[in-house]
């Protein structure tokens, strides 16, 4: 596929930047009830009622249990350098605690060899979103006692794979798990309320710096990050109550766990009473030193911005998305509105940040209702995503920001959590009833753009 990169190439990033690609266990593994893996939270969630659009499972998704020499070679072939996974929990611990099951630990061992066999540095994330089902009949993320579970895993994983990989990411978007999870209940385990979420996002945020130093501990010359979804948010109107509105939200989604990280302590708003219940609700919120870690790279997920209005029926946040649609904007197969002048934006937001020394884009990418013609997949949408999102990366970089990486979101189409099989963001089409691939232009386009390097 014939390419012009007069404006934009891979060698102006610099040759040590990294071209990834991600995925995660419960999206891609499959085999969940197999080789000893105990069940996660999303296993159980899918199985209780229509929690999943179209009653989707995550029973085999991509198997990638038993293809991951298959994808890995795609990843390669495609031109990638890195490649983000994330470990399994309930496959190392299937119990979320306890005994270790060796099965687990050797296939990771295997993932890991394939890509160092095949030049691909590996980056390990260590928690996307799949709690040990046993954990969550205990509380969960709203459990104090999660701290220690966590900590045994990240212990478990860092000794048996310390050696091997050096590039170590905690957490996955800690606000997402937290909100979503255990107070909106859209994703598992389905729990809702303040007094699930307030104490989720306590044991998070020290979860993610406790991980650091485990890890900083155990391995040598170790490169530790963990990531964050920001998204810029812009008040509809310049009317004072469509800004505290955005205001609101900004705190929720953008500041929530990056400023404890960074030694900020949790975020407040004089406004916003919300803030002010999470102080009250639990006297640890004031360690602020446990929750600090000096990070070596932030992980920056990207996918959208937010216009927001004052809605005084929306409890607590009192604010409500004015949808890209309704703002006659381009979006998304998922109605997210496409602006990469934002990606760029929110970029050197995050780097202005004390305590910011580099940035890695972890995740990027797009949902459009793909069509094959032909044995063709012509997603020339996503292919425009990319390329405009790239540009305001290259942008961010030209100008000082360090920024060390991108990953694409994601390899290959998979379950993508609520939304089930439905949201492709895949460079990789996946017929999900016979497990054949097959490459996006999306994909040919990063295989010509990539080796240009």
């Amino acid at each position: 596929m014939a390419t012009s990169f007069t404006a934009l190439s891979a060698k102006k990033f610099g040759k040590d930047f990294h071209w990834g690609v991600a995925i995660a266990a419960a999206q891609n593994e499959g085999a969940s009830g197999m080789y000893g893996r105990g069940q996660s939270i999303w296993d159980v969630f899918a199985r209780n009622g229509n929690k999943i659009k179209s009653s989707h499972k995550p029973v085999t998704a991509c198997d990638f249990y038993h293809r991951y020499k298959e994808d890995l070679l795609l990843a390669k072939a495609l031109g990638f350098t890195a490649f983000r996974f994330s470990i399994s929990w309930s496959r190392i611990l299937p119990d979320g605690a306890g005994k270790i099951n060796k099965e687990g630990i050797n296939f990771y061992h295997q993932v890991i060899d394939e890509c160092i066999k095949l030049d691909l540095v590996p980056y390990i994330t260590l928690y996307h979103w799949d709690l040990p089902h046993e954990l969550e009949k205990h509380g969960g993320w709203a459990n104090h006692l999660i701290n220690k579970w966590f900590n045994r895993f990240v212990t478990v994983c860092a000794e048996a794979y310390g050696s091997k990989v050096k590039n170590w990411i905690i957490l996955n978007e800690p606000f997402g798990f937290t909100s979503l999870g255990y107070m909106l209940g859209i994703h598992a385990p389905g729990k809702r309320g303040l007094n699930n979420f307030f104490p989720a996002v306590h044991h998070a945020a020290l979860a993610q710096a406790d991980g650091g130093r485990i890890v900083r501990q155990l391995v040598d010359n170790a490169y530790i990050g963990t990531t964050f979804s920001f998204s810029e948010v812009t008040p509809y109107t310049d009317k004072k109550e469509d800004i505290e509105a955005a205001k609101r939200i900004d705190l929720l989604m953008n500041r929530m766990f990056i400023e404890p990280a960074l030694g900020k302590g949790f975020p407040m708003e004089e406004t916003f009473r919300l803030t002010k219940k999470m102080h009250l609700h639990n006297t640890e919120w004031k360690f602020i030193e446990r929750m600090q870690f000096d990070f070596d790279f932030i992980g920056m997920q990207y996918y959208f911005p937010l216009v927001v209005r004052y809605n005084n029926l929306i409890p607590i946040i009192q604010a409500s998305e004015v949808k890209a649609k309704k703002r006659q904007v381009p979006f998304t197969g998922m109605g997210w509105e496409i602006n990469a002048d934002s990606f760029y934006r929110m970029i050197k937001r995050i780097w202005n940040y004390d305590g910011v020394k580099e940035i890695i884009i972890t995740e990027n990418g797009s949902y459009f209702k793909d069509e094959i013609k032909n044995g063709i997949i012509n997603d020339i949408d996503r292919i425009d995503y990319f390329e405009k999102h790239l540009k305001a990366v290259l942008k961010a970089k030209r100008e000082g920001i360090n920024i060390k990486g991108y990953f694409a979101w994601t390899l290959m189409d998979n379950f993508e959590w609520a939304e089930g099989y439905n949201a492709r963001f895949g460079l990789i089409h996946v017929d999900f009833k016979t497990q054949l691939r097959t490459i996006k232009n999306s994909g040919y386009w990063f295989r010509d753009f990539l080796s240009a390097i």
